[in-house]
């Protein structure tokens, strides 16, 4: 019997100020967040490479 905990789906989470997106799945290499990476995961003081906001202006939404 297997657990399917590990296995949830990737979210997609969109900056509430300017509409930029962050996908877990594709992650953000560039700003040294490893594909996978998901939002809880995300540093509490990073912020939209777009607009600069913080990650409390994201919201989840469905894509």
């Amino acid at each position: 019997m297997s657990s399917n905990e590990t296995t949830q789906e990737f979210q997609t989470w969109m900056c509430l100020i300017c509409g930029w997106i962050y996908d877990e799945q594709a992650g953000l290499p560039d700003e040294g967040i490893a594909a996978g990476t998901r939002w809880a995961d995300v540093p509490m003081n990073w912020s939209c490479p777009e607009c600069g906001a913080r990650k409390d202006d994201f919201e989840m939404v469905a894509i």
